[in-house]
């Protein structure tokens, strides 16, 4: 299964924000989005999505233009957490899970075994199992994102898009969240993560995608993206490359270029 961009822009407020991008997914790998602020990797997430539609060129999941699925198709193949995640009504927080295997059931159609035991693994995953029956307003910021992103793998799709999922998170969520979104490639799915952190990255990509003001800079496995003489110009700044006692990849911005 992929996912592909065919020269693919869009443009919003009479700008292009994205330039004639093409770009291949492959399920069962993670591919990691990277590039500075406002270089277009939110619009790419929601390209990738099925939200936004290119002004030019295509973007296909199978070969076929996501924007030919229907919006419950597009659920269960796609599945969506942006970066500014928020609930519509306050719900416990199980409720909110079970969300995601909506498009997995028929209309007003009791959960399945099936579903119960999808939302029952998401949670666990996460480590929300604690929060169930709590409302999803009473939790802080970083304990909600957890929540949404059960809600996603809950619905078990073929392809998980997530925009910045650890920003607001504690340093030990972040790596669970990492070695989540890795499980779920392992799994068989298609993970499309967008970052910040150049060590996060390393840690999890399989593959790389650098854009900058909306045009594609690079694109690879990781190992051949996420260098130095790579990053340092688009992002500005000079890099140290190492790693950690554990032998983790190691890319820590240390000043900005002259």
């Amino acid at each position: 299964m992929a996912l592909t961009l065919e020269g693919a822009t869009v443009a919003l407020g009479g700008r292009d924000v994205l330039r004639s991008i093409s770009a291949q997914f492959t399920s069962g790998r993670v591919t990691v989005v990277l590039g500075p602020n406002g270089a277009g990797k939110s619009t790419l997430a929601q390209l990738l999505a099925g939200i936004l539609t290119p002004h030019a060129g295509a973007a296909m999941i199978d070969g076929a233009p996501i924007a030919g699925l229907t919006a419950r198709d597009r659920a269960r193949r796609i599945g969506y957490l942006p970066q500014a995640l928020t609930a519509h009504w306050d719900m416990r927080v199980e409720e909110l899970v079970a969300l995601g295997r909506l498009p997995h059931r028929g209309a007003f159609a009791a959960l399945s075994p099936a579903d119960r035991e999808a939302i029952a693994a998401a949670m666990a995953a996460t480590d929300t199992q604690r929060f169930a029956s709590r409302s999803i307003g009473t939790l802080s910021g970083g304990e909600a994102a957890r929540v949404h992103l059960a809600r996603v793998l809950a619905g078990t799709p073929d392809w998980i898009i997530a925009d910045e999922p650890l920003e607001g998170l504690d340093p030990a969520h972040r790596l669970d969240v990492l070695d989540r979104l890795r499980a779920a490639a392992t799994a068989g799915a298609g993970v499309i993560v967008i970052l910040h952190d150049l060590t996060h990255a390393a840690r999890v990509a399989d593959d790389a995608l650098l854009i900058r003001d909306g045009g594609l800079v690079s694109m690879g496995a990781a190992r051949d993206v996420l260098t130095p003489a790579i990053l340092a110009p688009v992002y500005g700044v000079r890099l140290f490359e190492g790693v950690d006692d554990g032998g983790a990849a190691l890319l820590i911005p240390v000043a900005r270029l002259p």
